[in-house]
């Protein structure tokens, strides 16, 4: 059977009935020229005689004589009863074919665009390729634990709903109604927000959904305020706008609202972005004090809070406070999150709470990144959501984490407490760990790597002042767990 790949290049062979070149010579030229370009791969079975006379309109005979030269040629194999395959794509010429160079048949498509474009160094991954037999990372949630099964049977089950299909067949940046309706219950019951499907923007991502903000609500050399230790995507996000990054102190307490004021009595603030639950990357949560004192400072300078829900849903000691977004009445909150964390990634959504008008002016840019949603995977959130289902899982799979985490501090207590320092967290997938001087984390990295664990890079804070790391526990068990912290603890007696 020809591949589709091989019936599209052959699709695009041309046949000129004035030319004096006999019309099987033309056949053979064009066949090795794809060939040749490395169009035609070595081993690709073409149609047969029949066929592709009948797709050129010629004679049999003279796709017979065609196959015939290019098989004396060197191009193809005739195998009796089997078929005609292609040999190789030498970088040999052939008369009456344009000159390929050996470079370009080896290289197929370009590698090089023939074109100058914009290239930045802000946005470069911070993320590397994971080849080691274990990975740290700084508090992802664990795929073993998602009922895959179950989830996608109300995936499947909305798919085939015949009352769903017209809301399937339209593009759309509106989003189910439904899901938002149960959306806005959802987060009304756990989060305290007194909303409407108005307020809601949905997005794939919580980074999705920072990117449009920065598009609605940042011009070029505004100023936001963020953490002097802050999450890397956002900071890139808002560097990628133009913005002005300015950095304030976090304490046990959070974002310190007196650097702050100090600021904004400086110059023009424009937006002040805060994780007020677990603080990226440390972990402490936001003050009560300091979440009143933020929303009289937006109210007084005028500035926009955003404020991330990350690890909402992970709280282990007591109920999570609510978010600043709950008691704000003056509309100078923008809060935003991902819904469905303690899902399989595929499962999850991202989503924005703010004033109606906001909203309005923000579905205008989804329009143009992701204008067709993913309706059957909100409705399908939606259901979850009404069923209780969501509610189940999470209170299920909080059990395990919190086991996670109080195994990793007996870990790191028990085998590194001579080379760091840390506090369990009361919340959040990682364990945020302050390391002792002259301990060199990028070092302790590469050396951990050799020895099968590979620590990102973007988990090391490390500068005269300071050496901390982010470990996430979310994604381990126990066991794999001991092994990592092992590994640590063999390669820093080397150290």
């Amino acid at each position: 059977m020809t591949s589709p790949v091989t019936n599209s290049v052959l699709g695009m062979l041309s046949i000129d009935r004035t030319a004096s070149k006999d019309i099987y010579l033309q056949i053979v030229d064009q066949i090795a020229n794809a060939i040749q370009r490395g169009m035609l791969r070595e081993g690709s079975k073409l149609p047969g005689s029949r066929s592709m006379s009948g797709q050129l309109c010629v004679h049999r005979q003279t796709i017979v004589a065609a196959f015939r030269e290019l098989e004396a040629q060197g191009w193809i194999h005739i195998s009796p009863n089997r078929g005609v395959f292609v040999l190789s794509n030498r970088s040999t010429t052939v008369a009456g074919t344009d000159t390929i160079t050996g470079e370009l048949a080896e290289m197929g498509y370009s590698a090089r665009a023939g074109f100058s474009f914009k290239k930045s160094n802000i946005l470069d991954n911070p993320w590397s390729h994971v080849n080691s037999e274990f990975a740290l990372d700084d508090g992802i949630p664990d795929i073993r634990l998602t009922q895959i099964n179950q989830l996608s049977t109300f995936y499947s089950a909305n798919l085939k709903r015949k009352s769903n299909r017209k809301k399937l067949d339209r593009y759309t940046n509106e989003g189910s109604e439904y899901f938002k309706e149960q959306l806005s219950n959802y987060l009304h019951q756990s989060r305290g927000l007194r909303i409407s499907e108005q307020n809601i923007l949905v997005t794939r991502s919580t980074e999705m959904s920072l990117y449009i903000i920065s598009k609605v609500m940042l011009s070029p050399q505004d100023v936001v305020v963020v953490g002097s230790l802050s999450y890397f995507a956002t900071n890139m996000i808002f560097q990628e706008s133009g913005a002005r990054m300015k950095t304030v102190l976090v304490d046990e307490h959070g974002l310190n609202t007196d650097s702050i004021r100090e600021l904004c009595r400086q110059e023009k603030v424009r937006m002040v972005y805060v994780t007020s639950h677990h603080h990226y990357p440390t972990t402490v949560a936001l003050s009560a004090q300091r979440r009143v004192e933020l929303l009289a400072l937006a109210q007084e300078y005028g500035f926009a809070i955003v404020e991330d829900d990350y690890d909402y849903e992970f709280r282990y000691d007591q109920q999570p406070i609510l978010p600043m977004a709950s008691a704000d009445s003056h509309g100078m909150v923008i809060y935003v999150g991902s819904f469905g964390k303690t899902l399989a990634p595929g499962f999850r959504t991202g989503f924005t709470v703010a004033p109606k008008d906001l909203i309005i002016e923000m579905r205008k840019y989804l329009s143009i990144i992701d204008r067709q949603g993913d309706i059957a995977m909100e409705l399908a959130l939606g259901e979850m959501i009404a069923e209780g289902e969501i509610d189940r899982y999470a209170r299920k799979s909080l059990k395990i984490y919190e086991q996670r985490r109080t195994h990793l501090a007996n870990l790191l207590k028990s085998k590194l407490s001579e080379h760091l320092q840390f506090e369990p967290p009361r919340g959040g997938l990682a364990i945020w760990t302050l390391w002792k001087p002259g301990i060199n984390l990028s070092q302790l990295a590469s050396r951990c790597e050799k020895n099968g664990l590979h620590i990102p890079r973007n988990m090391l804070y490390q500068h005269k002042n300071m050496s901390g790391m982010r470990i996430g526990f979310g994604r381990m068990d126990t066991n794999e767990m001991t092994m990592c912290v092992d590994k640590i603890q063999s390669v820093l007696a080397q150290l």
